[in-house]
């Protein structure tokens, strides 16, 4: 999966939580919300466009965090551990990171990638 197709996916897929999601869908997704804070905060110093870049991708973050654990499975629900200071954060990385479960489970079919 390329940068354009996963950006292009969560958006398309911003309010699925059902399902699996590759780690390049949610890697490149992640380097997309990277990137475009980093620019919003750039262009202006008020915060403005960086508050309404957040809120934009909000919704599509939370649905494609979701899935990638869903692809490890385990359930979304585990998202809450980013609210845990530092741990949570590094705990939520060595998930995401995981390979997926090998064939179907619980969330879905096994994603092939081509």
């Amino acid at each position: 999966m390329t940068f354009s197709e996963s950006i292009s996916k969560c958006f398309n897929n911003y309010s699925n939580f059902d399902g699996r999601a590759s780690r390049s869908e949610y890697w490149w997704f992640a380097l997309f919300m990277v990137l475009g804070g980093s620019i919003s905060s750039i262009v202006d110093d008020s915060g403005i466009f960086y508050m309404i870049f957040t809120l934009a991708i909000l919704l599509p973050s939370l649905a494609v965090g979701a899935r990638r654990l869903h692809d490890i499975g385990k359930s979304g629900w585990w998202q809450l551990l980013g609210l845990i200071p530092i741990l949570g954060t590094i705990i939520l990385i060595i998930f995401f990171v995981q390979k997926p479960q090998v064939g179907d489970n619980q969330y879905g079919p096994e994603i092939v990638l081509s």
